[in-house]
C-alpha cells in the first residue's frame, strides 16, 4: 500500500501527464521523492513519463531505481527491459530478464522478453529454454512458437525446430513469415519436395510478397537447379524491384551467365537504391574488368569514395586499375590492403598475375596455387568431377577402334545448313586471338564456346552411341543443334555466313562431328604443350567439369594426354579436314600464319582481320582467360614462359614429353 502522500501526488502527476502537461507531471513525482515519497512508486512513474518523453536515459536511471528496491515486480522489469531494449543496451536488458524472474512471472512477459534478447545476442540456448517455457503456459501462442523453431535451428535442434515451427504454422496458417522459417527448416532436414511445395503455395497465395520466390531462389540453388533459380530470382524481383539484396544477387547470376548488360544494369540499381552497398562496386569493377572497360574503372572508384565505401573495397578496386595502368608495384601493394572477405580467390589470383608480370616466379606459382586450392574447397566437388571426366575419356579410347568405326553405317545426309568450321585446340592455345580475327571478316559468324554441340552430344547419348545413329537421328541430331545455334547467336544464321563454333575441348568431339558434319573443317590450335598446361594452371576459369582438370597440375597432364589422344585417335579413324595454327608462329607475324587459313576456309582475304584489338574492343563481355590480353597488342611474353617455372613442372613432364615430341617442340 501507498502512503496517503505519495497517492495523492501521483493521482495529480496522472492527471497532468494525460492533460498534456507532461514537465508539471515530472515537477509532482521530483518532488514528492526529494520529500520521501514511496520511492518505488515514483522512480517507476517518473521512468515511464521520461521513456514517453524520450528521455530514455532519464528513464533508465529511474527505473533501474524501482527495480532495485522491488526486483520482483514484472511489471516494473518489463518497463525497464524496454526501455534498455529502446537504448540498445541488450546485455543489462537480459541481467534484468533473468531465468528466475521469468519462471515467476505468470504473464510469461519476461520469458517472451529473455528469448528474444538471448536470440538477438545469439545466445540461442538460453533462448530455447525460455520460449519452451513461454510455450508449456500458453500453447496457443504461434509467436512463440515461430521463435522456439529458429532458435532450435540455431542450435543444431533441426527436428526439433520443424516440430515448433509446424505447430506455428498450424495455429496460424496465414503468416508468411512463419512458412518461410518452415520452408527452410524442412530443407535442412532433407525434406527439400515438401519445402518446394510450401514456397511455391506461399508466393502463390501471397502474390505481393517477394520473400518466398526469394528462398526458392536459394534453394533451387543449392540443388544446382540453375534455370528454376533464375526464374525464381526475376520473378522475386517483379515484385520487389527495388530490393537492393535481390538486384545484387541478379547481378552476380546475370554476370555467371555472361548476361553482361543486366548484371551492370543491376549492380547499377543497387548503388542507385542504397550508394554505400560494396558487393555492388565489387561487382561493376569485375564486370568492367572482363569487358575490357578500364576506362570505367577511375569514375567507379571516385563514387565509391564519394559514399564512404570501404578501404578494403577501394583497394581491390584500384588493384585491377593499376594492373591495367601497368603499375604492378602499386598494384601488389593496393591487393595487400584487400581483407580475405572479398572476393579472395580473385585477389589471389590477380596477386599471381602482378607477381607473373614482376618475374616473381616462385612467389607467382605459390599464388596461382593457392588460387588453386581455394576452388578446390568448391561445395561442387571439381575434383571428383574431373576425375570423372578423365574417366569418361579412357573409356571412349577404349571402344575407339577401327573395328567400332567399321560399324558406322553410311548415311546421306540432306544439306540443311552449309556445316560449320570447327575451332578447337587446347585451352590457352591461342583460340580466341584466333576468334577474334575471324569475327573480323564480314562473312564469318562466330560463336564462342557456346553450348549447343554439347547439348547435342547429350541428346544423341554420347560417343558410344554413335554407331547407331541412323539417317533420321543425324537429321534429328543436326536440327536440335542449329535450333541452339540459332538460340545463341548473335544474329540470326545465314547460308552466305560461314558458322564457326569455337570451343578448346571441341577435340574430344571430332568423331560427333565428323558423324553428323561430315564436311566440316578444323581449325587447331597447337601451342608447346608446357606453356599450355602452366597457363591453365594459372587461369581463373570458371569450373566445369573440364576445367576442374586445372586446378592440380597432375590432373591438367593427364586431361591434356587423354583429350589429344582423344583427337588423334579420331584423325586416324576418319578424315578429318584440318588446318593446323601454331600459336609460336602466329605472334611472330600473324599475317603469314593466318593468310593460308583464310584460303583453307575459302574466304577472301581482308586486311581489316589484323586489326583484332579493334575487333576485340567491340566485342564487349569476352568469357575466356584471354579476355585482358586479346585487347592488347601481339605480344612474345608468354610463348616459352614455361622455362622459368620448370622445377614447378618438372614432376609432369614425363607425361608431356611424346606431345612435345610429336609437335615439334623441345624441353
Amino acid at each position: 500500500m501507498l502512503d496517503p502522500r505519495t497517492t495523492d501526488v501521483l493521482r495529480q502527476a496522472v492527471g497532468a501527464a494525460q492533460s498534456g502537461d507532461t514537465a508539471r507531471a515530472r515537477q509532482l513525482a521530483e518532488g514528492a521523492l526529494e520529500t520521501g515519497g514511496d520511492r518505488t512508486a515514483l522512480n517507476a512513474f517518473l521512468g515511464m513519463l521520461l521513456a514517453r518523453s524520450n528521455d530514455l536515459t532519464g528513464a533508465v536511471r529511474h527505473l533501474k531505481a524501482a527495480h532495485a528496491e522491488r526486483p520482483g515486480d514484472a511489471t516494473i522489469a518489463c518497463n525497464l527491459i524496454a526501455v534498455l531494449l529502446d537504448t540498445g543496451d541488450l546485455n543489462d536488458a537480459l541481467t534484468v530478464a533473468t531465468p528466475d524472474l521469468a519462471r515467476a512471472d505468470p504473464t510469461l512477459r519476461i520469458a517472451r522478453y529473455r528469448g528474444f534478447i538471448s536470440q538477438s545476442l545469439e545466445l540461442f540456448g538460453e533462448a530455447v529454454e525460455a520460449y519452451e517455457h513461454v510455450v508449456a503456459g500458453e500453447p496457443d501462442d504461434f509467436e512463440s512458437w515461430n521463435n522456439l523453431g529458429n532458435a532450435r535451428s540455431a542450435t543444431g535442434d533441426l527436428d526439433g525446430s520443424v516440430v515448433a515451427l509446424e505447430r506455428a504454422m498450424a495455429l496460424n496458417p496465414l503468416a508468411p513469415p512463419t512458412r518461410l522459417n518452415l520452408a527452410v527448416a524442412l530443407r535442412s532436414v532433407g525434406r527439400t519436395e515438401e519445402a518446394e511445395t510450401l514456397l511455391r503455395t506461399t508466393a502463390d497465395e501471397f502474390p505481393d510478397d517477394a520473400r518466398a520466390l526469394h528462398e526458392l531462389y536459394v534453394q533451387y540453388k543449392k540443388e544446382g537447379r540453375q534455370e528454376a533459380a533464375m526464374e525464381a530470382l526475376e520473378a522475386a524481383l517483379i515484385r520487389d524491384p527495388v530490393n537492393a539484396n535481390l538486384q545484387l544477387k541478379f547481378g552476380v547470376e546475370c554476370g555467371l551467365v555472361n548476361r553482361i548488360d543486366e548484371a551492370e544494369q543491376a549492380f547499377r540499381t543497387v548503388l542507385a537504391i542504397d550508394p554505400t552497398v560494396t558487393d555492388a562496386y565489387v561487382g561493376l569493377t569485375v564486370q568492367f574488368e572482363h569487358s575490357n572497360r578500364e576506362e570505367e574503372f577511375a569514375p567507379l572508384i571516385a563514387l565509391a569514395e564519394a559514399h564512404g565505401v570501404d578501404g578494403g573495397a577501394l583497394a581491390f578496386m584500384r588493384a585491377f586499375e593499376y594492373r591495367r595502368a601497368k603499375r604492378f608495384e602499386d598494384a601488389l601493394e593496393s591487393l595487400a590492403l584487400v581483407p580475405p572477405d572479398i572476393q579472395l580467390e580473385r585477389t589471389t589470383h590477380l596477386r599471381g598475375q602482378v607477381l607473373d608480370r614482376l618475374g616473381r616466379v616462385d612467389e607467382a606459382f605459390a599464388a596461382f596455387r593457392g588460387t588453386n586450392r581455394l576452388h578446390q574447397d568448391s561445395a561442387t566437388d571439381p575434383l571428383q568431377r574431373s576425375t570423372e571426366l578423365r574417366a569418361q575419356l579412357r573409356g571412349e579410347l577404349s571402344f575407339m577402334t577401327p573395328e567400332w568405326a567399321a560399324t558406322w553405317s553410311d548415311i546421306a545426309i540432306a544439306p540443311d545448313n552449309p556445316d560449320p568450321v570447327f575451332l578447337l585446340g587446347f585451352p590457352r592455345s591461342g583460340t580466341t586471338l584466333l576468334d577474334t580475327i575471324l569475327m573480323g571478316h564480314p562473312d564469318t559468324m562466330v560463336l564462342e564456346e557456346q553450348p549447343p554441340l554439347n547439348l547435342t552430344d547429350k541428346r544423341v547419348g554420347g560417343t558410344a552411341a554413335i554407331p547407331g545413329l541412323d539417317a533420321a537421328a543425324v537429321a534429328d541430331a543436326r536440327r536440335f543443334y542449329f535450333d541452339e545455334i540459332a538460340r545463341v547467336a548473335p544474329a540470326p544464321l545465314d547460308p552466305a555466313r560461314m558458322l564457326v563454333d569455337k570451343s578448346p575441348l571441341f577435340l574430344s568431339k571430332a568423331v560427333l562431328i565428323q558423324r553428323l558434319f561430315p564436311n566440316a573443317r578444323f581449325i587447331l590450335a597447337l601451342r608447346h604443350p608446357c606453356d599450355v598446361l602452366l597457363s591453365c594452371f594459372m587461369s581463373n576459369f570458371r569450373l566445369n567439369n573440364a576445367m576442374s582438370n586445372f586446378l592440380r597440375l597432375e590432373d591438367a597432364a593427364e586431361f591434356y594426354d587423354l583429350t589429344f589422344q582423344h583427337w588423334e585417335r579420331a584423325r586416324e579413324l576418319f578424315p578429318l579436314k584440318v588446318h593446323t595454327i601454331v600459336y609460336e608462329r602466329l605472334v611472330e607475324d600473324v599475317a603469314a600464319e593466318v593468310r593460308p587459313l583464310f584460303d583453307f576456309l575459302g574466304l577472301e582475304w581482308r586486311d581489316a582481320v589484323l586489326d583484332h584489338q579493334a575487333t576485340a574492343k567491340k566485342r564487349g563481355l569476352i568469357t575466356t582467360a584471354s579476355y585482358a590480353q586479346v585487347v592488347e597488342p601481339i605480344y612474345k611474353r608468354a610463348a616459352g614462359r614455361w622455362e622459368g617455372y620448370r622445377q614447378h613442372l618438372e614432376p609432369i613432364l614425363p607425361t608431356l614429353r611424346p606431345w612435345v615430341e610429336k609437335f615439334g617442340y623441345s624441353l
